[in-house]
């Protein structure tokens, strides 16, 4: 298996992007190989600082980045050769299995959809994103962000691909499916939702019904379909919950001298919790939908979080997600509808 990650993406690449696949490649569970796609001077250099010169890993010098800020569908036309677009044309090529990036999503999703088109029977892919809860380890949250705006058959392509990630995955026996509503009456919620409802119940998954915030995080549901929209809300309120949270335990734990000593036998707790709820731990979110396998990692990605994207895109791999996305749609092909059918922007 050969994956290809894009190291200049993220805010502290090439650097962490580079650790994190020494780390893997020293790891090398599987025996990948990894081809970092960037500015090659850049990247030998980093290379050798980790002295990875024995390592499965190799370069292809791509001499744009696409930065954070940039429009993703204007960037992709004017920089031809940019690190994420030469990362995506590697797996279109064949000369890759996955690619991995943790820089400008957008681009990512573009640029996936201009090279590699969706899966028969899919009209958009949607990132699934892995949220925290305490009953079956992660719950799947689809659209993360790929479409600010959804149709119902979207919702209902969302559940499948959701259903099969967290089953074939993730190892969740039989997941439960919930629909992102403001109430778990069916007559509930806008008519995008309401609708989607109908599509949904008709659909070869284990379907629930509507749910609401709180559920994404008690264990009632282990997939939750929304539009990319609210997906993308509730995952950046989550994170910025997550931090606030931890910055108030820690001002706490210093005002008293009990409470110092309340937090240091509290210490191994709160290690084991920050591991649970750790976004690095996941890695990334895969894209799915796409013809292809593609991770995409959050923009400050640490070596960990990057090593554990790479394993996130192995599994994906591994398990052959898109194959069975295809024959739960019943499509059975591989190749679905053109760049001009997606058009990204």
């Amino acid at each position: 298996m050969r994956i290809a990650i894009d190291a200049m993406g993220g805010d502290h690449a090439p650097r962490a992007i580079v650790e994190g696949v020494v780390l893997a490649a020293r790891e090398n569970r599987s025996g990948c190989e990894f081809v970092l796609v960037g500015l090659e001077e850049e990247v030998r250099a980093e290379l050798d600082q980790l002295k990875a010169k024995r390592l499965p890993i190799t370069t292809v010098h791509a001499s744009q980045t696409i930065e954070m800020h940039e429009k993703p569908v204007e960037a992709l036309r004017q920089k031809k050769d940019s690190s994420i677009g030469r990362m995506i044309d590697l797996v279109k090529e064949g000369n890759a299995d996955a690619a991995v990036s943790a820089g400008n999503t957008g681009a990512v999703v573009a640029a996936s959809l201009l090279k590699l088109r969706t899966l028969a029977g899919i009209d958009r892919p949607a990132i699934a994103v892995l949220m925290p809860n305490p009953v079956t380890g992660v719950t799947v949250l689809l659209d993360g962000g790929a479409n600010a705006e959804c149709k119902p058959a979207n919702l209902r392509q969302f559940g499948v691909m959701g259903s099969i990630y967290a089953e074939e995955v993730l190892g969740l026996e039989n997941p439960r499916v919930g629909l992102l509503s403001r109430g778990e009456e069916e007559s509930k919620g806008i008519p995008l939702t309401r609708e989607s409802y109908a599509l949904l119940e008709h659909e070869p998954i284990n379907f629930i019904g509507n749910v609401e915030g709180h559920d994404i995080f008690d264990g009632t549901v282990q997939v939750v379909v929304c539009d990319g929209f609210t997906g993308n809300v509730v995952l950046k309120t989550s994170e910025a919950l997550a931090e606030t949270i931890s910055t108030l335990i820690k001002r706490e734990s210093k005002r008293t001298l009990p409470s110092l000593v309340g937090a240091a036998l509290m210490r191994p707790v709160f290690r084991l919790l920050k591991k649970k709820v750790d976004a690095a731990e996941h890695g990334g979110a895969p894209l799915l939908g796409i013809n292809g396998a593609v991770i995409i990692c959050h923009g400050g990605s640490s070596g960990l979080a990057i090593r554990n994207g790479i394993r996130a895109a192995e599994r994906f791999v591994e398990h052959d997600v898109n194959h069975h996305i295809t024959r739960c749609l019943g499509t059975g092909a591989t190749a679905g509808r053109t760049p001009r059918d997606n058009d990204p922007a």
